[in-house]
């Protein structure tokens, strides 16, 4: 996770309700004819962060990043960063500059030329542009390469250009539509970090849209998961993940298995929940109030889970017997997909801790997959 979201209490100002956010998104809403893209959204992002809106396409992230730019208007709602209310402001007098995910650079002219383009507007002589285009070269490490034309660039060298042509012009905010879209697997990883270092050195906010969780999760310090418009959830990305707030949530961050059932029985904390989907009771160690015969969905990441060829035993832990029907070899893990009786196929995820060419569990074995009480959620939507 990023670095700033780690280091103590004074880094999560979204925990202070007296805390002033750098950007402050009331009740938006932009309406396409009938269609509302995006429907009454507020978010309150702060100083420094590194936030990510995340959905599937279409749920109106990219058009209320695009709010935030100007390039869009609200139909209702406001938009204010640093106390200043937005609505009027065209883009270019706005303390935002926007990275888009085709990069955007100008085929005709070089490095350096592209990163210099933003600051054409400002009124700086040239001294103190080309001393600029420096800074902002040596930032993303293309000094190097200055006089090269995008062709002559590899796709992490031109998104670094674009970075560097985004952040000239010093902006108080940075917006980023899927900056790392058009980059192979390890490319994206790689640059990942040094996107989390050059937001740490320069110290600004950068709000990124993404439809890869994984994306997110890695570089934010919070996450807002969009559906059909609306925000569902705002939280950190170990808040998103361990505790979501619906099914929506919990099925778009990450894997996970559900069990709908009904709650027979519990004391405050710990319930037992009913599941013809199990097969069984389930065990749930839950801080909500829950009541009897309500109907719930209990989600298990498949990391949570043991896979045994012999019964585990011990107070208050879920065991359901099935057969392994897919398995899948990563390298790091191994994912399996079990068959219970109930033929529910539960997803489960074991590391590869030793160097085998043998699995210990193979397909069609008979296995038992187990958790403690406190590896599900309970959800009630």
């Amino acid at each position: 996770m990023h670095a700033s979201a780690q280091s103590g209490s004074g880094d999560r100002p979204w925990l202070d309700p007296d805390a002033r956010p750098q950007i402050l998104i009331e009740g938006v809403t932009k309406a396409f004819g009938p269609v509302s893209a995006v429907d009454g959204v507020s978010i309150r992002i702060f100083r420094g962060e590194m936030f990510a809106l995340v959905g599937a396409s279409g749920c109106g992230k990219t058009t209320l990043l695009r709010m935030l730019a100007g390039f869009e208007t609200p139909s209702a709602g406001r938009i204010v960063i640093d106390d200043v209310d937005m609505t009027g402001v065209p883009p270019h007098e706005r303390p935002v500059n926007m990275m888009f995910q085709s990069y955007a650079l100008f085929p005709h002219m070089s490095v350096e030329e592209n990163v210099g383009y933003g600051l054409r507007r400002m009124p700086l002589d040239r001294p103190t542009k080309a001393s600029r285009v420096r800074e902002a070269l040596e930032m993303v490490q293309l000094e190097n390469l200055a006089k090269r034309k995008p062709h002559q660039l590899s796709g992490g060298q031109r998104q670094r250009v674009a970075l560097a042509r985004a952040l000239i012009r010093r902006p108080k905010v940075l917006l980023l539509d899927e900056p790392l879209s058009a980059l192979d697997k390890k490319l994206r990883e790689q640059t990942q970090f040094e996107l989390m270092n050059i937001q740490y050195q320069v110290g600004i906010t950068f709000v990124f849209v993404t439809h890869d969780q994984d994306e997110a999760m890695a570089l934010s310090t919070r996450i807002a998961v969009m559906n059909r418009g609306q925000v569902i959830q705002v939280g950190t990305p170990a808040e998103i993940y361990e505790f979501p707030r619906n099914r929506f949530v919990a099925d778009f961050v990450g894997t996970t298995n559900l069990f709908e059932g009904t709650v027979v029985d519990g004391e405050p904390g710990r319930f037992v929940v009913h599941s013809p989907e199990a097969g069984c009771d389930l065990f749930v160690d839950e801080a909500g109030r829950l009541s009897r015969g309500q109907r719930v969905w209990v989600a298990l990441r498949p990391e949570k889970i043991r896979l045994t060829k012999e019964p585990v035993s011990g107070p208050r832990v879920n065991l359901i017997k099935g057969m392994v029907w897919e398995l899948g070899y990563l390298g790091n893990r191994s994912t399996y997909r079990v068959k219970t009786a109930t033929g529910k196929i539960v997803t489960v995820f074991a590391q590869n801790e030793r160097r085998t060419a043998e699995w210990s569990i193979d397909w069609s074995d008979e296995v038992f997959l187990s958790w403690t009480d406190g590896c599900g959620v309970v959800l009630q939507s």
